[in-house]
């Protein structure tokens, strides 16, 4: 059974992956950083010391081939996907070999926009529809790994 690592700085879907983890009995694991200290019920929280990319580093040392990971960090995630395991962002899109290139390519458009003095639109408010669409592609994903013939 896969396990889901969450990372959980600033994700807005936490207590929506705890509730499906909880729907299909699997382990959810919450990892932070000292700004960010959270507790859950129904996950087991890791809190790391504060600094660039920490949370990174743990969660990809303890991602095993086959586990969701839920992150929003087009970095991570390629990390994620050369372990083997399934990344999936706040609003349900899957991280693929696919899509990585392509995202992480955009990452570093933006970036040299931003240290050039550009500005860039932040991110849509969250709606209640985005969740709806994060619940829907996560049991999805879950059913795809877990329930034969799926």
């Amino acid at each position: 059974m896969p396990a889901i690592l969450v990372d959980a700085d600033g994700c807005p879907v936490i207590d929506q992956a705890i509730k499906i983890a909880q729907l299909f009995s699997l382990k959810i694991t919450l990892i932070c950083d000292t700004a960010h200290l959270m507790q859950r019920e129904g996950a087991e929280t890791i809190t790391v010391s504060k600094g660039a990319d920490a949370v990174d580093f743990v969660l990809v040392n303890r991602v095993k081939k086959g586990d969701i990971v839920v992150t929003q960090d087009y970095g991570l995630a390629a990390m994620v996907l050369a372990k083997a395991a399934h990344p999936i962002d706040q609003n349900g899109r899957l991280y693929t070999t696919e899509n990585i290139d392509q995202l992480l390519s955009f990452r570093h458009a933006a970036k040299k926009a931003r240290q050039a003095g550009g500005r860039l639109k932040g991110p849509k408010k969250r709606r209640r529809e985005d969740d709806q669409q994060f619940e829907e592609q996560l049991t999805k994903l879950i059913k795809r790994l877990v329930v034969p013939g799926n």
